[in-house]
């Protein structure tokens, strides 16, 4: 019989084949001299040699800066194994979990008639730099691309959003009721709950510019607290508005393009010390007066309290009145509170602000979100009203572990198909497609394994039947049935299995 490889590409082979085949654990694999050269060079020399060699181009019609496996050094290091640092890897157990918690962010967006929209993970980095404060930009992941572009991965999904919003213009009918889960990507510290990628729900209206967008979008986020077993007890909502701020600064006469910078500012305010506040806030302009004005504005937690300082004509205040209002008929009013610190640290909000919150004081923010009526501008459309939220899924996995309410999530399979007998694998085969063309899942062992180790794997991955081909039975066009969970056996024809 003739070989199935060319000796040559067989041989070189060998190499990456015992590595594919080894363990996790730390070996070291002794190549025949005749394939090593007597200089040990690392894989960046030897590319580049390899290229130079060949004129700058692959041999044969493979990949561009493959390396030849007759230059591999005498021993293959184990790489290391962990993921990079800050992010993850999702075996099946933590997938299921991940899978679960996005069934409910999918199940909550389609109760209140959001549509599903995703983005590029990778973007046009001014879509960043352009709009948001000086953390995010700080934080990018971003590169020259080889079409000397540069991009970056997405921080966040808001900016995509508005970029898609202005590419489609008039085809849309306003107002938008768009939900997204997606991948994001920054480079912070880290700490519980904050990785350098994580996966965020956001949901986002446009079209609207009545506070009942915020109090529809609140409503939302509770619904979901409620399905996966979180109360008023165990979370809240900060609630304010930028326009408050912007009151106090025009009292000073603070110039608007100030704004966004001093919202950054406050922003770190439960980050920093005070007096560092103070520093950074006066190095942007404002006097001593000003500054001491705006941090007891931002001491307040009533309502009522602001109202006596700024008065009750002012639109901040009608709009918080109306969003505590509103909270009262969507049912959720004890959920929150007003908190005059809170502005998000983003520079685009320009009304209503929120930021979910562990009344534990555990855990960073949970969740956030507001208005942001003139992001779209900013990157050269027309201003849409719009507002939305931002949702990621480490803090509330984190959320979730302290209070001990985490799903017990296993494999589940319907049904465990196996032969008795190598010769009717192909049976088993059969039985199995059958199955799986009425909807069921199934299992089928594809080795020939001993019943004892059937039943083990039944049980692991909690299969509610075990279905057997054996010999004496097919003769008869018949399986065998094991219910499981009760024991009960009986014979019955293919055709009639369901």
């Amino acid at each position: 019989m003739p070989p199935l490889l060319n000796p040559r590409l067989s041989l070189s082979l060998k190499p990456f084949f015992l590595f594919s085949q080894s363990s996790f654990a730390p070996r070291k694999f002794q190549i025949s001299r005749q394939f090593v050269s007597v200089k040990s060079r690392t894989f960046s020399s030897l590319a580049s040699e390899q290229s130079s060699d060949n004129g700058g181009s692959s041999v044969g019609g493979g990949r561009s800066g493959a390396l030849s496996p007759s230059l591999v050094t005498g021993e293959v290091q184990r790489i290391d194994v962990n993921p990079p640092k800050g992010t993850r890897d999702f075996p099946p157990e933590d997938m299921r979990l991940r899978n679960w918690l996005f069934h409910h962010f999918r199940e909550v967006s389609r109760l209140f008639g959001f549509e599903e929209v995703d983005y590029p993970v990778l973007e046009s980095e001014a879509l960043f730099i352009r709009k948001a404060g000086e953390e995010i930009r700080d934080q990018l992941y971003c590169f020259e691309d080889r079409g000397n572009r540069r991009v970056a991965l997405r921080p966040e999904l808001t900016p995509s959003l508005a970029r898609l919003v202005i590419q489609k213009g008039k085809s849309l009918s306003l107002p938008l009721k768009w939900f997204a889960i997606g991948q994001c990507w920054r480079y912070e510290r880290m700490t519980r709950g904050r990785r350098r990628e994580h996966y965020q729900w956001n949901m986002d209206i446009l079209g609207v510019p009545e506070v009942t967008a915020e109090a529809e979008l609140m409503a939302s986020i509770v619904a979901f607290f409620k399905r996966i077993g979180i109360t008023e007890s165990d979370v809240g909502f900060k609630v304010s508005s930028r326009k408050v701020l912007q009151e106090v600064l025009r009292c000073y006469s603070v110039p608007e393009n100030l704004f966004g910078k001093v919202c950054i500012i406050i922003d770190k305010m439960e980050k920093i010390p005070i007096d560092e506040i103070k520093r950074e806030l006066n190095a942007t302009g404002l006097s001593e007066e000003a500054i001491e004005e705006l941090l007891q504005v931002l001491s307040i937690k009533s309502l009522t309290k602001l109202e006596e300082i700024l008065g009750g004509a002012g639109e901040a205040i009608a709009d918080l009145k109306q969003l505590f209002s509103l909270a009262e008929k969507f049912g959720y009013s004890e959920w929150i509170q007003f908190d005059a610190s809170v502005v998000r640290g983003l520079a685009y909000y320009t009304g209503i602000v929120f930021e979910g919150f562990d009344r534990d004081g555990k855990l960073r923010a949970i969740c956030g979100g507001g208005r942001y009526d003139r992001l779209l501008s900013t990157f050269g459309g027309d201003d849409v009203p719009a507002c939305g939220f931002g949702f990621g899924d480490a803090v509330v996995i984190e959320l979730l572990k302290e209070k001990g309410l985490l799903p017990e999530l296993s494999l589940e399979v319907d049904n465990i198909v196996c032969a008795l007998d190598h010769d009717l694998q192909g049976v088993a085969a059969t039985v199995a497609t059958k199955l799986r063309d009425k909807g069921l899942s199934v299992d089928l062992v594809l080795e020939n394994k001993p019943l004892k180790w059937v039943f083990k794997r039944a049980a692991r991955i909690k299969a509610q039947r075990l279905i057997l081909v054996g010999n004496t039975e097919w003769q008869k066009g018949m399986v065998v049935v094991k219910v499981l969970s009760s024991g009960e056996q009986y014979e019955i024809k293919l055709d009639e299995l369901e």
